[in-house]
């Protein structure tokens, strides 16, 4: 079958490229690997399928009143005496993790970082244009040949890996996003089975011929039946080009609310690929106000008052890290959101020390690593793991405490709200959607590095507000026409920052009526970059 593009590339049967084939993109758009994403599609689509419906009726109980819980069904996992299948010897020691997008330039820079792994991103950190999606995966094949390198066509200047880089970790999109540009049998096909495919098609063996396995991260995951799915793509890959099972290793991010009912069940079932959970903060405080959007008493404070250690989310760290130790799995800390900021000194040391303060908590509460967000921010994460760190990782140690109950992983933060905090939520969500449809989902503002998560958290906390008429701190309920009064103030604040012929060039109408659709509509839409991607090439 033939595409309508530029160059022609062979497909497989039932299976159509829509995206623009440029030159390159035939290195990884090859018909085997094609036919191997299309293998993965056809037999386990329709689970795929069916999960995100149960999603749509678990969502239906709790907005009738139900809430989230631990399942009956599965006590005795949770009872049980079991352990995962192990940890291979490279990934005993992952203090320091850094994440971003799979731009070929920031994965040489993050390989080069000093960090001890890269978790290279085509979820949240990265807007899902084609050819991002296409590049990225070019950029890793050639990782894995020996073949990465850069010129900036600006500077002139050359990149390369150097001699000891970061250990690379590869997070596909989750289950909820498609690849339009891909169709077989004249429908979208999964961006899960599209990145892992491509990636582990073209580089598993090529990975263990350098001594070491093809890890992944797994993102936005709301059950063990999810975590059921990946496992059974992975047994079907490894059987498909011969390969032990078990060689694929997965760290799964619980980043949503269900998920943290389930992180034993979660990491039983993928027992034999499965070697740590992550905590992804920054989805996990969105998918708090999705699940609960319905229950006015649980009406979140602004969002820098939504800090870990405390509340629901102190509660579901001491879980998780609790639950992977008991298991012999990997309890990963979460993401430092903070950049550099090298021309305000004072902004940054602040910045600096909030960092310190954040990884120091985590070891303390147990974590064997954590996440940043900045190549800068590696070596202060990695000061604290050398100083209060016995080991490699201290998946030895269980930490005590009280049982974490389900009213635990629900306590609401107390705080405040704030006109403030509105017009926050308002300047970040809109000007990270506006990046984001511009090609960008690493986006820094205000100091801090944004990207699809913290957006959700901007857009999803501005609805539940004028959903339940929220009291600010001043005795003002939130309503539809203060939210479109302080966006067209914002808007206008925000063209006189980056003056007006910046702000014109770029796509802020469409933004800002994605945000307002999105933040006042009555019912709350799962995922902003659903619509969004509809406005993407």
């Amino acid at each position: 079958m033939k595409n309508t593009n530029t160059k022609t590339i062979q497909v497989p049967e039932g299976m159509d490229i829509k995206g623009q084939i440029k030159p390159g993109y035939e290195h990884v758009l090859t018909k085997d690997a094609l036919q191997f994403v299309a293998d993965i599609a056809r037999k386990f689509d329709h689970t795929r399928q069916e999960l995100l419906k149960t999603r749509e009726t678990r969502q239906a109980k709790w907005d009738a009143g139900a809430l989230p819980d631990f399942l009956p069904g599965t006590k005795e996992i949770r009872d049980g005496d079991w352990k995962i299948a192990g940890v291979p010897d490279d990934l005993q020691k992952r203090w320091v993790e850094l994440t971003g997008p799979t731009e070929r330039k920031m994965v040489i820079n993050a390989l080069n970082s000093g960090a001890d792994v890269f978790m290279t991103d085509f979820e949240d950190a990265l807007s899902p244009t084609w050819a991002n999606i296409v590049e990225g995966h070019i950029a890793l094949l050639d990782y894995w040949s020996g073949d990465l390198v850069f010129t900036d066509p600006k500077s002139g200047k050359n990149y390369e890996v150097g001699p000891n880089p970061a250990m690379l970790l590869v997070r596909p999109r989750g289950w909820h996003l498609d690849e339009d540009h891909i169709l077989l049998n004249g429908k979208p096909i999964a961006g899960s089975f599209v990145d892992f495919g491509l990636y582990f098609y073209h580089c598993a063996k090529k990975i263990l011929d350098r001594g070491t396995g093809p890890y992944f991260y797994l993102p936005k995951l709301e059950s063990h039946q999810e975590a059921k799915l990946w496992n059974d793509v992975f047994v079907h890959a490894q059987n498909a080009l011969g390969l032990p099972i078990g060689t694929v290793k997965a760290t799964v991010l619980v980043e949503t609310l269900p998920a943290a009912f389930e992180m034993d069940e979660i990491l039983y079932v993928m027992r034999d690929h499965i070697v740590g959970l992550n905590v992804g903060r920054w989805d996990y405080i969105f998918s708090y106000i999705k699940v609960l959007r319905n229950k006015p008493e649980y009406t979140l404070p602004d969002r820098q008052q939504v800090v870990m250690g405390q509340a629901f989310l102190g509660a579901y760290a001491r879980l998780l890290v609790q639950t992977c130790h008991k298991r012999g799995a990997f309890a990963m800390g979460g993401m430092a959101a903070q950049i550099p900021n090298r021309r305000e000194p004072e902004t940054n040391a602040l910045a600096m020390a909030a960092v310190k303060k954040d990884k120091e908590r985590e070891v303390n509460e147990g974590c064997d690593g954590s996440w940043v967000a900045h190549p800068d921010l590696v070596p202060v994460a990695r000061e604290v793991f050398e100083r209060l760190m016995q080991g490699d990782n201290q998946m030895d140690t269980i930490p005590g405490g009280s049982v974490v109950t389900r009213d635990d992983l629900l306590e609401i933060h107390q705080g405040t709200r704030t006109e403030e905090g509105l017009r926050t939520n308002i300047r970040v969500g809109i000007q990270y959607i506006e990046a984001w449809l511009r090609g960008n989902g690493a986006v820094p503002l205000y100091n801090l590095m944004e990207d699809a998560a913290t957006a959700e958290i901007s857009r999803t906390q501005l609805w539940q507000w004028q959903k339940h008429g929220a009291a600010l701190e001043d005795g003002r309920k939130v309503t539809t026409e203060m939210v479109d009064e302080l966006l067209i103030d914002e808007m206008a604040k925000l063209r006189d920052v980056l003056g007006a012929e910046l702000y014109d060039s770029g796509r802020f109408p469409e933004a800002i009526e994605i945000f307002k659709s999105l933040s006042e509509s009555d019912e709350l839409a799962p995922f902003l970059t659903l619509p969004a991607y509809k406005l993407l090439s």
